[in-house]
C-alpha cells in the first residue's frame, strides 16, 4: 500500500467526475471571515460547485487573506457579488437551483433526511447570526448538521465542507 501520486491520483479523480452529474451551488450571506470564506472556496471547488453566490458583505475571492486559505482553487468556480441577500436570491432562481438553507432552527431538518435533489444550492450565513431572515424564510427547505458531541455548533467552513459532502453523497449513493 502507498500513497496515491500522479496518474493514479488523476484516475481516481476522473472516476469520481463521472460519477457527478448534478447542479451544486452556493450562497454564502454574510459570512465575514475571509479565511472561513477562503476555507468554502477550497472545499467547494473540491466538490464541483458550479457557482458561488456572495452576498451581504462576504470578501472577494480575490481578497489576500481568502486566497491564502483557497489556495488558488478559487479560480476553479464561478462567483458572483451581490449587494443583498434577495439579489442573490433572484440569481440563484433564474438560474434554476433549489435555494436549501444549512442552519439550526427549530423547523430544520437533519441534513441527511432531505432529499436535495439535481439543482441544488445551499445557503450558509454569518459566523454567529447565521443566515439573515429574508434568506432564511426564502429556503424550499432548512437543514441542519447534528452533532451528537458535546459541542452544539461548527465553525460554518466545516458546517459548508459537510453539507457539499452530503449533497454529493446522495447523489453518489442513489439507485440507478
Amino acid at each position: 500500500m502507498r500513497p496515491m501520486h500522479g496518474t493514479d491520483l488523476k484516475r481516481l479523480h476522473r472516476e469520481w467526475r463521472r460519477r457527478t452529474d448534478h447542479r451544486l451551488a452556493l450562497l454564502l450571506d454574510g459570512v465575514q471571515q475571509p479565511y472561513n470564506v477562503g476555507a468554502i472556496i477550497r472545499t467547494a471547488a473540491a466538490f464541483g460547485v458550479e457557482h458561488l453566490y456572495l452576498a451581504g458583505g462576504v470578501p472577494s475571492p480575490r481578497n489576500a487573506k481568502v486566497q491564502k486559505t483557497a489556495l488558488g482553487t478559487e479560480r476553479l468556480l464561478g462567483w458572483s457579488h451581490h449587494e443583498s441577500g434577495a439579489e442573490a436570491l433572484a440569481a440563484v432562481r433564474e438560474d434554476g437551483f433549489t435555494l436549501v438553507g444549512v442552519e439550526l432552527t427549530s423547523t430544520a431538518s437533519p441534513l441527511a433526511e432531505l432529499d436535495l435533489g439535481d439543482a441544488t444550492c445551499l445557503a450558509v450565513g454569518h459566523e454567529e447570526r447565521g443566515l439573515s431572515g429574508p434568506l432564511l424564510t426564502a429556503c424550499a427547505a432548512l437543514a441542519y448538521v447534528p452533532t451528537p458531541g458535546k459541542v452544539g455548533s461548527l465553525n460554518v467552513a466545516t458546517a459548508t465542507s459537510i453539507a457539499l459532502y452530503e449533497a454529493r453523497r446522495q447523489e453518489w449513493s442513489a439507485p440507478g
